[in-house]
């Protein structure tokens, strides 16, 4: 059975038909066309497929798109404005954080909600802000470093 299913998605409003039951990852990618979201695991395991619901991080390959109703949900593709890149992507590209790449959308997004809600974090609130996001290339150690100059340069909020 198909459901209606409408929430903004990177500051837009948009509305879909999902079979019931339907993942969010599958209703973004394949319903929305938002391929910025990518599947890794499909069991809520690798941090892969994170995305923010309300701002919160959220693992869109176990979270039933039905729950997203009405809520704002953002993805790697809504971190630039533009042409211009977000404080953390261009951080990455610069402490070269971003190797396959695979764990990369997960990553960012993680780190969004950290940056977010804590702008000047410490080094282990970095590491368990990802702490749920596997990487088998970088180590951690870039992607660490990429998130607090990230969080130094972004503009200080009051």
């Amino acid at each position: 059975m198909k459901t209606s299913i409408q929430f903004r998605l990177n500051d837009e409003e948009v509305a879909t038909f999902a079979d019931s039951g339907s993942n969010l990852l599958d209703v973004l990618r394949e319903g929305i066309g938002d391929l910025s979201v990518k599947g890794g695991c499909w069991q809520g395991t690798c941090g892969t497929c994170t995305v923010l619901v309300d701002g919160m991080p959220r693992l869109s390959c176990v979270t039933l798109a039905e729950s997203c109703e009405g809520k704002s949900i953002e993805t790697v593709a809504g971190l630039r404005q533009g042409a211009k890149l977000h404080p953390l992507q261009t951080a990455f590209m610069e402490r070269f954080a971003a190797q396959c790449g695979y764990c990369t959308p997960g990553m960012l997004m993680a780190a969004k909600a950290l940056l977010d809600r804590e702008p000047n974090p410490t080094r282990e609130n970095v590491v368990d802000a990802i702490c749920g996001n596997i990487c088998r290339c970088t180590g951690y150690e870039p992607i660490i470093a990429a998130v607090l100059d990230a969080a130094r340069a972004a503009p200080r909020r009051s």
